[in-house]
């Protein structure tokens, strides 16, 4: 099974056109160095042939025919000269000087240039037939003169050479396409892997994760990012079944309410002092419901970045002065004291409504959860090149366990949901802040939280 993918997979496909390039270039290298090879040596045979038959015919142009036959005849009896093969004869053919007994048919043809022919009948004495490369002539006598050598070692060598480059291009072939079987196999196989823990989650679920092998190559890193992924997916399925957990609750009680009112209205008589309490509660738990469902689409569409084209240079220490401003008769009437500290110009490019929300929401918390009579401090500040907004309470605070959640929808350090709120206003500070690129801190004030947004410098004008 695992071969069949293999073979029919588009890695393998590509390894053989991998393979066939490599191979052909491989081969043209190969084939011209047995040419080039094959070239020089006979080249090399070739001049030492035709020096020497210069060298008779130059003897011949001294001393004749006579001198001719001495000197094949000397130089057949000289060892350096044991490869050569020489033959003489006159216009008819027979034989005057030589070690070749007759005149080769192969050229019997041609009265001059060069000849290779195997030296059958002229060498019968040789325990194997020699192959010769010669050239011929003709004397001015009309003399025929045959100059050659024997190039069996030679023909053998480049016969080597050739059936060893055949040999090393097969080879090529054979191990690349071994190697590329399993290096595709390999791959197939992890691929495999991945799509079968694709295919155990979609039956069973987000449970499952893809095997890695420990060898920390890439395919590793793809096995640990896709995890990590599925870990992601699986953690906001979680969320998103808390968050519609929530949202049933919330929206369960002010529904329940408005039910029960309606439905006593329906069987009372008409009182009209009654029906207009009971049309204002009914407005006032519908507002509840409707803020709920503001928010949540105002989070969505923070998060989606929409919110980008509205951003100015602007005072965050002014933003602050107007949302202490606004809160500073909800802080008297909790018996709070709301001051605003820092800097009285800290710039930084944003929306100027939604950090104006974002500040709001801090404040708003620090004055309902902060300690009844208690100080909240609201300080804005040029701090190591950034802008700095911190938020400080005196009151219970947030345990570092939670200050991770308390950043998800609809999340209450109060489990029980019955106190007012509906978990929402971090969760809008955190998409403002991810919005602007603003780092959240939350650290223990001892007693309280000091919750503190860092901002990053505005750009340089161009």
């Amino acid at each position: 099974m695992l071969l069949t993918k293999t073979l029919s997979s588009s890695t393998f496909k590509q390894a053989l056109i991998a393979i066939g390039t490599f191979g052909v270039i491989a081969s043209a290298i190969l084939i011209y160095v047995y040419v080039s090879t094959n070239s020089y040596v006979r080249n090399r045979t070739d001049r030492a042939i035709a020096t020497e038959y210069m060298s008779l015919h130059n003897i011949y142009d001294r001393a004749g025919r006579d001198g001719v036959i001495a000197s094949i005849r000397e130089r057949m009896t000289d060892k350096s000269f044991a490869d050569n093969l020489y033959l003489l004869t006159d216009p008819s053919l027979s034989m005057l000087a030589g070690n070749l007994r007759d005149w080769p048919a192969a050229a019997a043809a041609a009265t001059t240039g060069w000849t290779e022919f195997r030296a059958i009948d002229s060498l019968p004495e040789a325990a194997t037939v020699p192959l010769v490369r010669a050239t011929t002539g003709i004397l001015p006598n009309g003399d025929r003169l045959l100059v050659g050598r024997d190039i069996s070692d030679i023909d053998g060598f480049t016969a080597q050479i050739k059936t060893a480059m055949i040999l090393i291009i097969a080879l090529i072939f054979v191990v690349a396409g071994v190697v590329s079987i399993l290096v595709t196999r390999r791959t197939v196989g992890r691929i495999e892997q991945i799509n079968a823990t694709s295919r155990a989650i979609m039956q069973s679920g987000l449970d499952k994760r893809i095997p890695l092998r420990g060898s920390n190559d890439e395919w590793d890193r793809v096995a640990e990012n896709l995890n990590s992924m599925l870990d992601r997916i699986e953690a906001l399925m979680g969320e998103v079944k808390q968050v519609s957990d929530n949202v049933a609750h919330d929206l369960r009680t002010p529904l329940t309410r408005m039910r029960g009112r309606l439905e006593k209205a329906l069987h009372n008589s008409r009182i009209a002092d009654h029906d207009q309490a009971l049309i204002s509660d009914t407005i006032t738990d519908l507002d509840a419901v409707l803020r709920i469902f503001t928010s949540i689409t105002r989070i969505a569409h923070i998060e989606t970045n929409a919110r980008k084209g509205a951003f100015r240079t602007v005072n965050l220490a002014e933003i602050a002065g107007e949302v202490v401003e606004l809160y500073d008769a909800a802080a008297e009437q909790n018996g709070t004291s709301l001051v605003l500290a820092g800097d009285c110009e800290v710039v930084v490019t944003g929306d100027r409504d939604l950090l104006f929300d974002a500040v709001a929401n801090l404040v708003d918390n620090a004055i309902k959860h902060g300690r009844v009579g208690g100080h909240v401090v609201v300080k804005v500040e040029n701090l190591e090149g950034g802008a700095v907004t911190s938020i400080t309470d005196d009151g219970p605070g947030i345990p570092a366990d939670q200050h991770q959640r308390v950043f998800k929808r609809f999340y209450r350090l109060e489990q029980s949901r019955y106190a007012p709120g509906n978990g929402l206003g971090l969760s809008l500070v955190a998409a403002v802040a991810n919005l602007h690129g603003a780092r959240i801190e939350m650290l223990d004030n001892a007693p309280g939280l000091k919750f503190k947004l860092w901002f990053s410098p505005p750009p340089l004008p161009v």
